[in-house]
């Protein structure tokens, strides 16, 4: 793997040879899969917990949207941290924040408390991701980037699996989890704190114009208000509803185990033939597999554990495919000069929604018991389906000379922020 050279020119001379670049870029990578892992665990432990203590499962969804809140701080404050003291210092404290979070929820289930360090965690965590992304992103060539992403991605959403099914093996009264996921944040801190991969220059500050977005890229927009939703009320909710359906332990970690497979097995396929059709065809149907998914999840709610983990990875991936789908397609309509203000304004959008969304969700299974966040994901799923398909009768498809190439994306991550952290190129282009 190449290093971008203006990074090898800014090494100082006297630190010896530059270190070999594919070891440096998986330090970045492995830091975040270890943090993915005792994140996991804790996304699983806090809403068994809290069904084992005999809460109301509203907790738990209370829980979900502070986490979502905390995110959507993150999306907003993360830039200054970063252009105050650096990635490598700015990923440090914001793990030092997971950390935290991870002893606060350690102390025991108090739920206010639990809703305030979930909040700190989401503002941790998609403050990880921000600098994660837009560090690989400055030393990281363009003929390879597409590539590394995926990997990236991938590491990410596999170590998500690996805590998730760790769940079954702890004891969920005990400080077990909390302290596993103090670990894995700890050890994660390592690769970063010794890597030599050069920094890049500070951040500049992106706007937010959701008009502007609007206009270049209506689907895009739609996209990312759909999937912030649907991402935050599958995953946040699936284990509060089956825990309230008495399904043990084990099989909450079976089912969220399992999940991530269908991001893996369904991305790439439809990635390759929206590379090849018109996007917003592809979109159609991921958000149609998504809303036949949920109906099947309604239909064989509280039955058989088989059948659920085969609805649910499904439904999951369909869902997170509209999120890397819906990015490609609005990067295809953009030009160079929108880029920065559309990917800003696609990462709040994103960010809203997993917080707005959440908040109702919550607010509906108070009312009518937690299969409601299902009731959500379809509506959300079908809106955007005939959105799209309204669109594609609306407006013609962008040329196919004309279109980038689809990388596969996890809307449990923030979109890449090359676009907030601008590239080589661009700030070249500013000059």
């Amino acid at each position: 793997m190449a290093i971008l050279e203006q990074n090898q020119t800014r090494r100082d001379p006297a630190q010896g040879s530059p270190p070999t670049p594919a070891i440096a870029i998986a330090s970045v990578v492995l830091s975040m899969a270890l943090v993915a892992v005792g994140n996991g665990l804790m996304f699983a432990y806090i809403p068994v917990r809290l069904g084992a203590e005999g809460f109301d499962p509203t907790w738990a969804g209370l829980i979900v949207t502070g986490l979502s809140a905390g995110g959507l701080a993150g999306c907003i404050l993360t830039g200054p941290l970063v252009r105050r003291v650096g990635h490598a210092r700015a990923f440090m404290v914001l793990s030092a924040l997971i950390v935290l979070s991870n002893a606060a929820v350690g102390a025991g289930p108090h739920p206010l408390s639990w809703i305030a360090a979930r909040a700190l965690y989401g503002f941790a965590i998609c403050g990880l991701f921000i600098v994660a992304q837009s560090w690989l992103n400055d030393v990281i060539a363009n003929a390879i980037r597409g590539r590394v992403m995926a990997f990236f991605y991938v590491a990410y959403v596999a170590g998500l699996g690996v805590g998730y099914a760790t769940l079954a093996l702890i004891d969920i009264r005990a400080a077990d989890a909390p302290l596993i996921g103090i670990a894995f944040t700890a050890l994660s801190i390592l690769p970063v704190g010794l890597t030599r991969l050069a920094q890049p220059p500070p951040p500049q500050a992106a706007s937010v114009a959701l008009g502007r977005a609007w206009r270049i890229s209506p689907v895009g927009v739609a996209g990312m208000l759909a999937v912030g939703g649907l991402s935050m009320t599958i995953s946040g909710f699936a284990p509060i509803h089956a825990t309230a359906k008495g399904y043990s332990q084990a099989d909450v970690a079976l089912l969220l185990s399992a999940m991530p497979v269908g991001t893996l097995i369904l991305q790439i396929p439809l990635g390759w033939i929206s590379d090849r059709t018109d996007r917003r065809f592809v979109l159609v149907a991921a958000s149609a597999l998504a809303l036949a998914a949920g109906l099947f999840a309604l239909g064989f709610d509280g039955g058989g554990l088989a059948a659920l983990v085969v609805i649910y990875v499904v439904w999951d991936g369909a869902s997170e495919s509209i999120y890397s789908l819906a990015s490609a397609h609005a990067a295809d309509r953009a030009g160079k000069d929108d880029m920065v203000a559309l990917s800003s304004s696609l990462l709040f959008a994103w960010s809203l929604s997993g917080f707005i969304v959440p908040g109702i969700v919550t607010g509906l299974s108070a009312v009518y018991g937690t299969q409601a966040f299902i009731y959500v994901a379809i509506v959300i799923a079908a809106v955007f389906c005939l959105f799209v398909l309204w669109r594609v009768v609306a407006m013609s498809p962008v040329p196919a000379a004309e279109t980038g190439n689809f990388a596969p994306m996890s809307a449990q991550a923030p979109l890449p922020v090359e676009l907030a952290f601008p590239s080589e190129e661009q700030r070249r282009a500013d000059k």
